[in-house]
């Protein structure tokens, strides 16, 4: 433990605080979109999907400008934009039922905003949680990069990957009894929830965050662009990001489809923030064990292993109502086969992420870390964008919202092959697998023939 620093630790610990509150929100964000704001399975599938694709796509140019104004500055602007975004998230609603121009009652759904223009109000709220998201997933996992040594970053990623699923297991954790005791109001409260956590840790930073690497600070802005189309130009990183999109594509279908899928099969007892919670879980308990049993091997290899397992993943929830209506160790089948599929997606992300961090981390010049840091997560830009309009259309085709339905029998005539939703993602990993088989293959050779 004494081999990192205190800026390492700092970093970390507020990033536990950002994940807290982001995954609060974000495990029922389809649902907050739906419930709150009136938007349809496919539209609420495309606002997601869009807002955490730019989420994921910002983070390359925040990095770059991270350098230039420095780590410690980057962070308290982005936690004071997410702490702005997550109140505005929360009061909004309330302003238009204040207003009289919406209502909801503490079990019911809102309503008023179906064919309203105001629904779009939620658009600029959106965008500042987009900004401070994305300078805190740049400096946060650069700070790794610039407080760690060559011989320590694999176990420094393995703790900054262990810190992101305690709070996302945190933030999960408070989302269902909220839900389930105040109805569409709790999804509403819930932002106030993260507002706090995203408030604290800007006073944490300000008060405890110093690093005496400050590699790139005052640099010109010729020399960030510079900076950004070498990065941009960097043919094996940016095929490498769109084969690890696989991945993303199916891991995403926990906050995309899951919540909706399991509540419409299940019912509105269902715990989708439960189930989600098993990914941090798992990733927390074995993500240390499997990165020191790899350590000795390639992350390229640890990656590939990975890859092989998460269409595995997908399959397993498909079995949910396949397998007839008895329940299974005390719990209904589409949930036990739905947790089972989490487990092994936390598993298989045990294998990918922290190396593919370290991978990345590997190519920074000194100084330009969270540039390329901020670029290694354009794979969840690719995966998200599609990912979740991909979720909206199949939702809708494949298990629709039951308010569409006059009497049962019709439902579950609508929702016979809802687990071909699963199928489509299982043909996603299969085909990412046996990309990065080749890839590694071929970037063999590659540097084979160099070296020789």
């Amino acid at each position: 433990m004494a081999k990192f620093s205190k800026a390492f630790w700092v970093a970390n610990s507020v990033e536990l605080l950002e994940r807290l509150a982001y995954y609060g929100v974000f495990i029922v964000i389809t649902l907050y979109l739906s419930n709150v704001w009136g938007f349809s399975d496919i539209e609420a599938g495309i606002i997601s999907g869009t807002f955490s694709a730019f989420l994921y796509f910002l983070p390359t140019f925040a990095g770059a400008l991270a350098d230039k104004i420095g780590f410690r500055i980057s962070i308290m602007l982005a936690f004071l934009l997410l702490t702005v975004g997550y109140s505005g998230l929360g009061l909004l609603p309330t302003l238009l039922e204040s207003a009289g121009l919406v209502s909801y009652g503490m079990t019911t759904t809102m309503s008023g905003l179906e064919t309203s223009y105001l629904r779009w109000s939620i658009a600029p709220v959106l965008i500042l949680i987009v900004i401070g998201g994305a300078f805190i997933k740049a400096v946060i996992s650069g700070t790794v990069a610039r407080e760690t040594t060559s011989e320590t970053r694999a176990r420094g990623y393995a703790l900054f990957y262990m810190m992101v699923n305690i709070g996302a297991f945190a933030g999960k954790t408070v989302v269902d009894p909220l839900r389930k005791s105040m109805g569409d109001l709790g999804l509403v409260y819930l932002n106030f929830f993260a507002a706090s956590m995203t408030l604290l840790a800007l006073v944490a930073v300000f008060f405890f965050y110093k690093s005496v690497k400050t590699e790139g600070e005052g640099k010109s802005f010729a020399e960030l662009g510079r900076g950004l189309l070498k990065v941009l130009g960097n043919v094996r990183l940016i095929i490498l990001i769109l084969i690890i999109s696989g991945f993303w594509m199916i891991q995403s279908q926990m906050y995309a489809t899951m919540p909706k899928y399991v509540i419409r099969m299940i019912g509105a007892d269902a715990s989708p923030g439960w189930y989600a919670n098993v990914n941090p879980l798992v990733v927390f308990v074995l993500v240390n064990f499997i990165t020191s049993l790899m350590k000795k091997r390639k992350a390229l290899t640890s990656m590939t292993i990975g890859m092989l397992i998460i269409p595995l993943s997908a399959l397993i929830m498909s079995f949910g109502t396949q397998v007839g209506p008895e329940n299974i160790l005390g719990l209904h089948p589409v949930a036990f086969m739905m947790i089972a599929g989490i487990a092994l997606q936390a598993v298989a992300e045990c294998f990918i992420s922290p190396r593919y961090l370290e991978y990345f981390s590997m190519q920074a010049p000194k100084g330009e870390e969270g540039l390329y840091l901020g670029f290694s997560h354009l794979h969840s830009f690719v995966s998200y964008l599609f990912a979740f309009g991909l979720s909206g259309f199949l939702l809708d085709k494949y298990c629709p919202d039951p308010k569409l339905f006059t009497s049962a029998e019709q439902y579950a005539e609508a929702t016979a092959n809802a687990h071909y939703i699963w199928y489509v993602f299982v043909g996603i990993g299969m085909i990412s697998a046996v990309a990065l088989l080749i890839y590694g293959y071929v970037t063999r050779k590659l540097d084979a023939r160099m070296a020789a």
